[in-house]
């Protein structure tokens, strides 16, 4: 095996740790390149002892300059506590970012993955959400700086193909959880599991019938790895994410029942162009990539909360003030 140098911008994230390690393990020369707003040292501290892992805090918005042969550009808040946090930032993170990590693949001749997003669909008007579909997206609204941001970045992906000849990906992530999500994140399945494991009243915004489908990260990084590893015919889009579909109330109920407590559950105002449905048609991930996910929620949930348990919450803090 010829080894590879990797370049992993939001390399220090809940994904992008995942992402470095098993880079590691393959053996490749793995820079983790990360600006900890939203992401722990504490989720590379094991990968720094070894020999082909190295870690660099900077910000995606200036440029760098490496010899990598690939990018995976991972960077960008994803929470919408930590997005909305400071719009204008992630905006810049989204669009920037792209055309710092994209100018550094057209130098090196490197091949480079977007991290997008199923937040390009908004509010769905198609269910399930093929890669066909434009979206519903509301452009001004609180979670347009995120929204917008991956859909702007995914045009600066395909116009850099196009006019450059750059050999990109981009992958659509739908929700996803496992060990390592900051418990401070505001994602339900870290809230919920937080709030269970003490005892605290579980939040569940509007009336719970809003869906979600949540894929376990280790079928998440098979499936990124495998798009980066594809045919170079196939830059995608393509969905990456679980079509099993839970309302967030089985979701919260699950968790309860999981962790063992009394929690109970609260009902809170649904924030503004919170999307009501959200599934992904994987149809092009098996047939291109040969990818599905494997882990049911149950087992991803029990091996969630083990993380959890695991760690002292105390020692997170919240990144932002609106979790």
């Amino acid at each position: 095996m010829s080894i590879k140098r990797i370049l992993v911008t939001g390399g220090a994230g809940f994904l992008g740790s995942h992402l470095c390690e098993r880079l590691v393990d393959q053996g490749q020369d793995v820079i983790c390149l990360d600006n900890f707003f939203t992401s722990q040292k504490s989720n590379v501290e094991h990968l720094l002892a070894r020999p082909n892992f190295e870690l660099i805090r900077h910000d995606v918005t200036h440029p760098t300059w490496l010899e990598v042969d690939e990018i995976y550009n991972l960077a960008c808040p994803a929470a919408p506590g930590h997005y909305q946090y400071n719009p204008i930032k992630t905006m810049k993170t989204s669009v920037m970012g792209a055309i710092n990590m994209l100018g550094m693949a057209k130098r090196c001749r490197a091949k480079i993955l977007q991290a997008s997003t199923s937040e390009v669909y908004g509010d769905p008007d198609v269910h399930p959400q093929p890669e066909s579909y434009r979206g519903n997206v509301n452009p001004i609204g609180p979670r347009a700086c995120y929204d917008e941001g991956k859909r702007a970045a995914e045009t600066l992906f395909f116009d850099y193909h196009r006019m450059n000849g750059v050999n990109i990906r981009v992958v659509r992530i739908f929700n996803t959880y496992g060990p390592r999500m900051h418990p401070f994140d505001g994602r339900v399945v870290s809230n919920f599991i937080r709030q269970a494991l003490r005892g605290e009243p579980i939040t569940i915004f509007g009336d719970g019938s809003q869906t979600r489908s949540f894929c376990y990260v280790d079928d998440l990084i098979d499936g990124i790895i495998a798009m980066m590893n594809g045919p170079d015919d196939f830059p995608g889009p393509v969905n990456l994410g679980n079509p099993d579909e839970f309302t967030i109330r089985e979701l919260a109920e699950h968790v309860v029942e999981m962790v063992g407590g009394q929690s109970r559950l609260e009902f809170a105002d649904l924030p503004p162009d919170d999307p009501r449905q959200r599934r992904p048609d994987i149809t092009l991930a098996r047939e291109r990539l040969g990818w599905a996910p494997k882990v049911k929620l149950q087992e991803g949930l029990a091996r969630t909360i083990e993380w959890f348990r695991s760690i002292n919450m105390d020692d997170y803090r919240a990144p932002t003030p609106n979790y």
